[in-house]
């Protein structure tokens, strides 16, 4: 007897099949009198079909060849090829893990090039979006959908945010062949995640520089995309493919006034954890603080202090001060500042006079103002967080990093946005870290990554 699949609603149906002869995962829907399962196992069932020579009608995916053709003449870098080759050789599915400048869009549009069916692009930020976008219509020269940020148009190829893709995935997921996920250590939200089961598409993608996860869920992504089918890290690279580049870390002396007030509040946090027994090396160490802090005048009031302790080394004066002369020594050179929070990043802006983006920033002033660093009549460009990773800024040589979170990526996302190549470039990152504060332990946590050593 033949099987029947169709898709409904993000499951999979198979008409016509015993349960005990699918993949697991099925179950009987008594209401319709067949077996379902999440849209994802539908490849499964095919190859289970073929290599079984169980006749099959799918009437599930309703996608064909793309059109058209890859519409870019360039010659793709050895560890591209070899990137691209170990993807398709894996049944066109796993992640590609390569650091920021190294050219992931163009293995992506090569990936798509080869295998021609349509693709939903999915991506973090509406920057991004409006990024693929742009690079897709000129790739295949041919319109391309928008999912996000108020638009609602499908094609062929389209570019979605994981928002929209996880509301939307169930509805859409049997017009895509192949699921392409920028910056993928995002996907394994469980949210994001569960949406992936949503979809038919066979062919899946994974683009990042850095996999690594601090609560430990990418080793999730293995079953919804695949493993790690290729990795180059920014050691690799640098000075063939990418810029050259120094990572230098400045000690910042607290002043006095600082000091004293650091101290004073770092001992009202520590003396509460260690009267609670809270131990803050484990991972829940964190969430056990807040728990307690919040039951208590005496904990809201160590939850202060630790905020406040925090504030005063990540915009210590003397950090003010050491920017100014780092602004002076490469006012010839593009740069661009991080911090951890907005206050500082505006704080930086106004005493300097310099353009800021924080993530209050609307998407056409960012754009306006990253177009004119790139072309140089804003040199100087000041940020918290929003622009770590994926917008594309090809003319940064130096990174001040005021501040910032304990992550591995962030410091490596932060890193990569000076490491694309130009002739002659030697891109250098400046670290400034708040001497005899928990900032120096911060940045020893940060920097395990072979790009700091």
């Amino acid at each position: 007897m033949s099987w029947e699949l169709e898709f409904q609603d993000g499951t999979l149906v198979v008409q016509g099949a015993k349960l005990e002869d699918l993949p697991a995962g099925f179950k009987y829907d008594h209401r319709i009198q067949a077996p379902r399962a999440t849209a994802d196992l539908y490849p499964w069932v095919v190859y289970r079909a073929i290599e079984r020579g169980i006749p099959y009608v799918d009437n599930a995916r309703k996608w064909e060849n793309l059109e058209g053709s890859h519409h870019v003449e360039r010659t793709p870098r050895e560890y591209q090829k070899e990137a691209v080759s170990s993807w398709l050789q894996n049944n066109r599915r796993g992640s590609i893990i390569l650091p920021t400048g190294s050219g992931k869009t163009f293995v992506a549009e090569l990936c798509i090039a080869q295998t021609m069916r349509p693709t939903m692009v999915i991506a973090p930020t509406l920057d991004l979006v409006g990024q693929w976008y742009d690079r897709l219509r000129i790739a295949f020269q041919q319109e391309v959908g928008i999912l996000g940020g108020g638009c609602h148009d499908i094609r062929p190829l389209t570019v979605s945010t994981y928002d929209s893709a996880h509301l939307h995935l169930g509805r859409y997921g049997n017009r895509f062949c192949l699921l392409i996920f920028d910056e993928v250590h995002h996907l394994p939200a469980p949210a994001y995640l569960e949406s992936t089961r949503n979809s038919l598409a066979p062919f899946r993608l994974g683009l990042t520089a850095t996999m690594e996860r601090q609560d430990g869920r990418e080793d999730l992504l293995e079953d919804a995309i695949g493993p790690v089918v290729y990795r180059k890290g920014i050691t690799e690279l640098a000075g063939s493919f990418l810029a050259d580049y120094e990572t230098i870390k400045i000690l910042i002396e607290l002043k006095e006034p600082e000091k004293v007030e650091y101290e004073a509040v770092r001992k009202e946090y520590t003396d509460f954890l260690r009267q609670k027994e809270i131990s803050m090396g484990g991972s829940g160490g964190w969430n056990q603080f807040i728990r307690i802090a919040a039951r208590s005048a005496q904990g809201r009031s160590a939850f202060q202090a630790y905020l406040r302790s925090k504030q005063l080394a990540q915009s210590a004066e003397g950090k003010i001060e050491c920017l100014e002369k780092l602004i002076h020594r490469h006012k010839t050179t593009k740069m661009i500042i991080f911090t951890n929070d907005n206050s500082t990043a505006y704080r930086i802006s106004k005493q300097f006079l310099l353009p800021c983006i924080t993530h209050q920033t609307n998407v056409k002033e960012r754009r306006e103002l990253l177009l004119a660093f790139s072309e140089g009549t804003l040199p100087v460009m000041v940020t918290s967080r929003v622009l770590n990773e994926g917008v594309d800024i090809p003319a940064a040589e130096i990174a001040v990093v005021l501040s910032g979170t304990g992550t591995v990526r962030e410091h490596v996302q932060r890193l990569g946005r000076i490491l694309r190549p130009m002739k002659g470039k030697q891109a250098v990152l400046y670290e400034l870290v708040a001497k005899d504060t928990a900032e120096e332990y911060t940045s020893q946590r940060r920097r395990r990554h072979d790009a700091y050593k």
